[in-house]
C-alpha cells in the first residue's frame, strides 16, 4: 500500500474533484467518519458544509484541507467497501485524524485499486493538527502496520523484487479513444509528477510518453510560449499527437508550468545522491560485457529498472540519451551524468557512431572504446564506486581532522 497526502486551501475543491468522479461514474462515495447522519443522505451542500463550519474555529490556518489517497497493489484481493472502510477507519486514526470529519471515495479510474479521503486538519475545539513530516512519520507506521493488519501487498517489498519485475508506475499506457481523454491523462499525471525528479521539460516528458502522454509549450514564438502556457496531449503508438490539447490549468492537480518550475528547482538537489547508481549500472554493465550494442544495453538497464529513451532525429541519428532510474524515481539527462553518458560519449564507450549500430571489436575480442579506454586503475575506481555507493567521500572523522592554528594578532605575544 501507498500513501500520499497533500494539502490545500479549498475542501469545497476537493469535494468537487471527487463529486465529478462520482458524476462521470469513475468513483463511488463509500463512506463517512464522523458526520451526523449516514451517507446515503447526505446532499453535496450537506457534505461540504460540516467541513467549512469546523474550519470557521481557526480562521488562522491558511491550508486546513486534507486530501489523502490510499494505493493499493494490482494483485491485492477481495478489497470490499466495506474492507476498504475499515482500513480508511484504521489508516485515520493511526494518523491522528479518527475524531476529524472524513469522506472517503473509492475511485475507479486507473490501473490499481485506490481510494481517496477528504479531511481537514482544524479539530472540532479549534485547534490545529500538526501536518509537519506526517507523511514521513505517522503515515509511514500506519502504512506497515495496515499492510499486516489487513495481509495487503508490502510497499517495501515490491522494492525487494527482482529488478525486472519492477513497474514504473501504476498508471496504465493511455490509448487514444478507449476513455476518456482528460481523465486518461490526470491518471498519468497524478501518477509520475510527484513521484518524479526531474530538472526539465524534457525530462518529465521523457517519463509521460512512457505512458503516451507530452506535455508542451508551443513553438517559441507563439502567445502560449511567451505566456508561460502548458497544454497536454495523447500520443499515439508513434508517437504521434492526438485528439485535442487540454490546458494544464484545467486539471484539478493544476501541474501548470510554475509549478512544474518548483520541482525542477528542488529535483536539481534531490537526485544528486542517486547519480552514481545510474552510473555504476552503465559502468558495470560495458565492463562485463566486452562487445555490447547500444539496443543490448538497453535491454540490459531495463532489467534493472533503468529506462534508456534514445533520442533520434528524423534521419535516424542519434542525439541524445535519457535515463529514468524507475527504483530511485529520478530521470537524468545523459550530459547531466557526465559526457560520457551523453549520446556522443556512450556512442564512443560502446564503439558505435552515431547513426549505426556496428560494433568494433579488437583482435583480442575485447571492446575498442574509442577514446575512452577503461585502464585497471579505473575498473578499480568503479567497483569501490559499487561498493561505497551513497557514503559521502567528502566524510572526515571529527578526530582525524588537523586542528587550525589560530593566527596570531599583531601586537599579540605568547603570555597574552
Amino acid at each position: 500500500m501507498v500513501a500520499v497526502i497533500n494539502t490545500g486551501q479549498s475542501i469545497r475543491g476537493i469535494l468537487i474533484y471527487n463529486e465529478n468522479k462520482v458524476s462521470q461514474g469513475a468513483a463511488v462515495c463509500i463512506g463517512e467518519g464522523n458526520y451526523p447522519v449516514d451517507i446515503e443522505k447526505m446532499s453535496e451542500s450537506f457534505k461540504v458544509g460540516v467541513f467549512l463550519k469546523q474550519l470557521q474555529l481557526n480562521e488562522n490556518v491558511k491550508r486546513g484541507a486534507v486530501h489523502i489517497s490510499l494505493n493499493f497493489d494490482r494483485s491485492d484481493k477481495d478489497l470490499s467497501k466495506e474492507k476498504l472502510m475499515e482500513i480508511a477507519s484504521s489508516y485515520m486514526e493511526k494518523i491522528g485524524f479518527g475524531t476529524q470529519p472524513y469522506l472517503v471515495y473509492q475511485h475507479h479510474d486507473a490501473g490499481h485499486p485506490h481510494i481517496h479521503i477528504a479531511a481537514i486538519n482544524v479539530r472540532a475545539d479549534g485547534s490545529r493538527i500538526n501536518m509537519h513530516n506526517i507523511g514521513r512519520n505517522q503515515s509511514e507506521t500506519a502504512r506497515r502496520e495496515l499492510e499486516i493488519a489487513f495481509n495487503l501487498v508490502r510497499a517495501d517489498s515490491r522494492k525487494k523484487q527482482s529488478p525486472s519485475l519492477v513497474n514504473a508506475i501504476d498508471a496504465e499506457k493511455i490509448k487514444y479513444g478507449a476513455v476518456d481523454s482528460k481523465r486518461a491523462i490526470a491518471s498519468v499525471l497524478n501518477a509520475v509528477i510527484p513521484q518524479y525528479k526531474y530538472t526539465t521539460l524534457g525530462e518529465l516528458n521523457a517519463v509521460l510518453n512512457l505512458y503516451n502522454v507530452k506535455a508542451e509549450r508551443g513553438k517559441e514564438n507563439s502567445k502560449m510560449f511567451q505566456n508561460k502556457g502548458l497544454i497536454y496531449q495523447i500520443l499515439d503508438e508513434n508517437k504521434k499527437t492526438v485528439g485535442v490539447p487540454i490546458k494544464a490549468s484545467s486539471f484539478y492537480s493544476k501541474p501548470i508550468l510554475s509549478r512544474l518550475e518548483i520541482n525542477f528547482a528542488a529535483a536539481k538537489t534531490a537526485r544528486i545522491i542517486n547519480m552514481k547508481r545510474t552510473r555504476n549500472a552503465i559502468d558495470l554493465l560495458l565492463l562485463k560485457y566486452q562487445s555490447l550494442t547500444l539496443s543490448q544495453l538497453e535491454t540490459r538497464l531495463a532489467n534493472q529498472g533503468i529506462t534508456a529513451v534514445v533520442r533520434k532525429n528524423e534521419q535516424g541519428i542519434i542525439y541524445g540519451m535519457t535515463y529514468i532510474d524507475h527504483n530511485t524515481r529520478c530521470v537524468f539527462n545523459g550530459s547531466s551524468l557526465g559526457a560520457e553518458y551523453a549520446a556522443k560519449g556512450l556512442l564512443e564507450r560502446l564503439g558505435h557512431s552515431s547513426n549505426s549500430e556496428k560494433q568494433y571489436t579488437v583482435p583480442d575480442g575485447s571492446a575498442q572504446k574509442r577514446g575512452s579506454f577503461i585502464s585497471a586503475g579505473e575498473v578499480q575506481l568503479i567497483i569501490d564506486n559499487v561498493l561505497y555507493a551513497g557514503a559521502s567521500s567528502d566524510y572526515v572523522p571529527s578526530q582525524l581532522k588537523n586542528k587550525r592554528k589560530k593566527r596570531k594578532r599583531k601586537g599579540q605575544s605568547d603570555n597574552h
